[in-house]
């Protein structure tokens, strides 16, 4: 079974900035695959978590918090089709926020931000450790994504939605051997 590590606030705005396509190579051994620059990797060699998260905070030049996942959990996100209902469009990007584990607070859905007016950030639902979301391209998005820690009461880490249907496309890749999920 393959897992899925996000590390949580990699190359945001060139802080705590380093090469995923690196970290990988010095993970080879564990069958690593690097999924764009956001500190987004599938394992596709039978480890421990535990283990897993010393191997990778032992090579990273800085603390991090590290979410993992079974890769079953996120092709399991794909096939929900949660987004059914908001198709892709230029202004709005689609999103899941992955919590670093089961939430202590769990708030009413949906929940905008701003509360009041045209709407910058939507949370629709929240599935275990995945909440499914919404934002428009504004600056002050990243602001937003940051209360959902207080909303949830545990560390998060957010990927766009395509990130997640590419992750789901490599666990399925027969080319790679067989399904990693």
């Amino acid at each position: 079974m393959a897992l899925v590590v996000f590390l949580r606030g990699i190359n945001v705005g060139g802080h705590r900035s380093f090469r995923p396509s690196k970290l990988a190579k010095q993970l080879k051994h564990l069958d690593v695959v690097n999924i764009g620059a956001a500190g987004t990797f599938i394992i596709r060699k039978r480890v421990g978590v535990k283990r897993l998260k010393f191997e990778f905070a032992r090579r990273l030049p800085f603390d991090a918090e590290i979410m993992i996942c079974k890769g079953r959990e996120i092709t399991e996100l794909i096939s929900r089709n949660v987004f059914l209902s908001y198709p892709p469009r230029p202004d709005v990007v689609r999103f899941v926020s992955i919590l670093s584990k089961s939430p202590r607070l769990k708030p009413a859905l949906p929940i905008n931000f701003p509360s009041a007016g045209k709407w910058l950030l939507k949370i629709l639902a929240q599935e275990n450790r995945f909440v499914f979301g919404l934002y428009r391209r504004h600056m002050k998005v990243i602001g937003y994504l940051g209360a959902l820690d207080r909303a949830f009461g545990v560390p998060v880490t957010t990927r766009n939605w395509n990130t997640i249907a590419a992750i789901t496309k490599t666990l399925k890749d027969k080319r790679l051997g067989k399904p990693a999920y």
